[in-house]
């Protein structure tokens, strides 16, 4: 069963809010059919801490006013380096541009299907990412 609607929506706005901070390389994942515990991941970078931070806050605040969600679990967020904020139906990682080629979460999910994103947020276009497939 692929991603839910209200996963899409989550997943749209908070990477038009990581956009607005100069979040680059905007990728999203459907990882409903090998994950139980969530639908999508939403994966962004920035190239310093204070970056990080301030796309994880507007993240939150927009998913916050516009939806009414709020994370259950957020991760990392006093260090900076790699953030995750899960919201049960999505699951976003906000990574340092160290830790997002180290880890590569992308290659760990490149099997999973490319959400598409809006065209104006980085990363987002029809070449973005190595995985095949899409969600709709």
């Amino acid at each position: 069963m692929p991603a839910s609607e209200r996963a899409i929506e989550l997943l749209t706005a908070a990477a038009e809010a990581a956009h607005d901070k100069k979040a680059e390389n905007v990728l999203a994942f459907d990882v409903s059919e090998q994950l139980a515990i969530t639908d999508a991941f939403l994966v962004a970078s920035a190239s310093n801490d204070r970056q990080v931070r301030a796309i994880v806050d507007a993240v939150e605040e927009k998913l916050r006013v516009d939806f009414d969600a709020k994370p259950v679990r957020r991760e990392g967020a006093r260090e900076g380096r790699w953030v995750l904020l899960d919201y049960l139906e999505i699951v976003i990682h906000v990574q340092h541009d160290e830790e997002r080629s180290f880890y590569s979460l992308e290659r760990l999910w490149r099997d999973c299907p490319v959400i598409k994103l809006p065209s104006d947020v980085p990363g987002a276009g029809p070449d973005s990412g190595s995985a095949s497939g899409s969600a709709e």
